[in-house]
């Protein structure tokens, strides 16, 4: 059996339900019912079956839609769990994959839902930087806006656990400088320094001085940051270690490298 429209001069066309027969060596047709009074969606739910489908009822869905997100820079960004690393976009795009660099292996040991929420916060930042509520969100399955936080299976993500992975990024600190220094700095090895400072509001912040403001915030709160880098450009110590003891004095001098010299022997 078939459905098979025929053309009716000026008048819709009709649709007819009709069977092939052969009868003395020849091949006819015949009608079985028209179709035409039908609605469109059921005229094409009756072809469907008759060329073998499933009829699905209205209130059951046919498809189950399974959610999408994005990933491909969450690969570049990552990399992979495995020492070896393919080919292809995931690989090549970004050479300094966190897990190439074995970034996750200095935060901490493999199991610690703090050093993968840290982990995913370094991430974040380079990806899509929000505030530490938007990490959590874009983080979380029912809200997440790319693969990474099921790359790192964290799961559901609160702030304030994002907030207590800071903490617990505090502590591993010295450690995390002492790996750092290690790797990229040794004795007699030439060293690149500089110093910056940004303006504050608010008054509880034990960094922050009153001093020379480069933003031109007379009276205002300033923090004094400098960044040590080795001779390739990597910076293995947190900026706000090399802070100036005097918020007046512009240029630097040895004697604020006096934190990382110990790191550096």
């Amino acid at each position: 059996m078939y459905i098979e429209a025929v053309p009716n001069r000026n008048s819709p066309p009709a649709i007819l339900l009709r069977e092939s027969y052969r009868h003395e060596g020849k091949v006819g047709k015949r009608t079985l019912c028209n179709l035409s009074d039908w609605s469109p969606a059921h005229i094409e739910g009756l072809r469907g079956v008759l060329k073998g489908g499933t009829v699905i009822p209205a209130d059951q869905d046919a498809f189950t839609v399974t959610r999408s997100l994005p990933h491909g820079h969450v690969a570049a960004a990552l990399g992979t769990p495995s020492s070896g690393y393919s080919s292809g976009f995931a690989a090549g795009t970004l050479a300094s994959l966190a897990r190439r660099i074995g970034l996750d292996r200095l935060l901490g040991p493999d199991g610690d839902r703090c050093r993968d929420l840290v982990l995913a916060l370094l991430i974040g930042r380079i990806l899509d930087p929000v505030s530490k509520l938007g990490a959590a969100r874009t983080l979380s399955p029912d809200t997440a806006s790319s693969s990474l936080g099921e790359a790192l299976g964290l799961g559901p993500v609160a702030d304030d656990e994002l907030y207590a992975a800071l903490d617990w990024l505090l502590e591993r600190q010295p450690a995390i400088e002492t790996a750092l220094a290690k790797r990229h700095l040794q004795n007699g090895t030439l060293v690149l320094y500089d110093v910056s400072s940004s303006y504050m509001e608010g008054r509880c912040c034990p960094l922050a001085r009153r001093g020379y403001s480069r933003d031109g915030k007379k009276g205002s709160l300033q923090i004094v940051y400098g960044l040590l880098c080795a001779p390739d450009g990597c910076p293995p110590l947190p900026f706000h270690l090399l802070r100036r003891r005097n918020l007046g004095q512009r240029r630097p001098s040895p004697s604020r490298c006096s934190r990382a010299t110990p790191l550096i022997r």
